[in-house]
C-alpha cells in the first residue's frame, strides 16, 4: 500500500489547541461498519451506543512532564525530551538545538543542577545530571507536558501549562512512563464511568507506554517498508481475566485508543489472554485481520501516520477517507485535544 494514500488536507483551524471545557464535551462521530452509517453527537452519548456486557479496554499509562529546557554557557536554549532513566543520574533523551557545547548545561528552571552530554547515537543522547533527585521527581519540578508540536505553546513557560498537566492526562492514569497521552481516553470522566457502569458496560486496563515514535510520520513510500517503533506494555491478571470472560461469553471487546488496540492485537490468536509484560512493534495497516478487537474508540489522527493506518485497517481505506472528509466538512476538531470517533 502506498503511504500517500493516507494523505489528506486539513484546515489549520481544525487542529485543536486546547481541550474542551469539560472532558465529555467533545463531539463523537459514530460509524457502523455493518451499514456504513454515520451519526453525530457528543461523547456523553457513548453509554447509549454501547451494549450491556461490552468490555472497554483502556491504557492506564501516566504521561510524564517530559519536556525540559537546558541553558548553554552562552545563554542559548536546548530543548529536551526525557525518554527513560538508564542509571543513577543518567537519562536517555532527545535534544534539539544542541550544536557545539563547551562545558556543562544547566536546567533553565533549576540552574543549580548541571548536565553533561556523555553519549549519543541514532538521534538520541545520554545525559548525566549533577542531582541525586530521582528522574520523575526532578521532572515534576522542571518539566512540562510533552505536547505534540502541532499544539502551539510559548517556549519555556505558557499560561496553559497547568491546564495541560491536568488535561493531557487521563483521569485514571496510573503507571508513569509515557511521553504521549492515550488521547482517546482523555474524553472519559468519572461521571461518564458511572453512566457506563449503570449501562452494564465493563472496563479493563492495560498499560502501554506511548513513545515519541507514535507521532512520527511514515516516510517510506510504501507502508510495508516502515520501521515501526517499539513500545513496552503489560497486561495484569485482572485484565487477562476480564478479556477471557468476554471472549468466552461472546461479548464485544472495544479498544479505547490505538494503544490499547495494539496491546490486544499483539496477543496470540489461538491462546487465552495471559498476564504478560513485553514489547511490541506491531504495525496494523490494510490489509489486516483483527484477532481480538471488535470495535474502536479513537481520535482523528495525522496524515501519513501509523495511527491513521490502523483506522484504515478497521474500516477500509476508502471509508477512512470518506469519514475524514466528512469530519472536516462537519468541522470536527482534530488530533490529541480534538474530537472522537466510535467505530463498531
Amino acid at each position: 500500500m502506498r503511504t500517500d494514500e493516507l494523505d489528506f488536507e486539513l484546515p489549520a483551524e481544525l487542529i485543536a489547541q486546547e481541550p474542551p471545557a469539560e472532558r465529555t464535551a467533545s463531539r463523537l462521530l459514530h460509524y457502523r461498519r455493518s451499514d456504513r452509517s454515520v451519526s453525530h453527537g457528543t461523547f456523553t452519548d457513548l453509554p447509549g451506543l454501547l451494549r450491556p456486557g461490552d468490555l472497554l479496554v483502556f491504557n492506564d499509562a501516566r504521561v510524564l512532564p517530559a519536556r525540559f529546557t537546558l541553558r548553554k554557557s552562552t545563554g542559548g536554549r536546548v530543548e529536551g525530551l526525557f525518554l527513560s532513566a538508564v542509571g543513577p543520574r543518567r537519562w536517555k533523551v532527545m535534544l534539539r538545538n544542541l550544536g557545539p557545547v563547551s562545558g556543562p548545561l544547566l536546567f533553565a528552571d533549576a540552574p543549580d543542577i548541571s548536565v553533561n552530554v556523555i553519549g549519543f547515537g541514532e538521534g538520541l543522547y545520554e545525559i548525566d545530571t549533577s542531582s541525586d533527585e530521582p528522574a520523575l521527581e526532578l521532572l515534576n519540578r522542571v518539566g512540562r507536558m510533552p505536547l505534540p508540536p502541532y499544539i502551539r505553546r510559548d517556549k519555556e513557560h505558557d499560561a496553559r501549562d497547568e491546564l495541560d498537566r491536568e488535561r493531557y492526562q487521563t483521569v485514571f492514569a496510573k503507571t508513569p512512563g509515557a511521553v504521549a497521552a492515550p488521547t482517546a481516553a482523555l474524553h472519559f470522566s468519572q461521571s461518564l464511568f458511572d453512566a457506563l457502569a449503570a449501562r452494564g458496560v465493563e472496563r479493563a486496563f492495560v498499560t502501554l507506554h506511548v513513545g515519541a515514535g507514535t507521532f512520527k510520520p511514515i516516510t517510506a513510500d510504501r507502508l510495508e517498508a516502515h520501521a515501526m517503533h517499539v513500545e513496552h506494555y503489560s497486561i495484569d491478571s485482572a485484565a487477562a481475566d476480564a478479556l477471557n470472560r468476554a471472549k468466552r461469553e461472546g461479548r464485544r471487546i472495544i479498544a479505547v485508543g490505538t494503544t490499547s488496540a495494539r496491546v490486544l492485537e499483539s496477543q496470540p490468536v489461538s491462546q487465552p489472554f495471559l498476564p504478560n509484560t513485553a514489547h511490541t512493534r506491531i504495525f496494523i495497516h490494510p490489509p489486516y485481520t483483527w484477532k481480538h478487537v471488535d470495535a474502536l474508540i479513537t481520535n482523528f489522527h495525522l496524515p501519513r501516520s501509523t495511527l491513521i493506518a490502523l483506522v484504515a485497517a478497521m474500516v477500509g481505506l476508502e471509508e477512512q477517507r470518506r469519514l475524514y472528509q466528512l469530519a472536516i466538512a462537519e468541522r470536527y476538531r482534530f488530533f490529541s485535544y480534538g474530537d472522537a470517533m466510535f467505530i463498531e
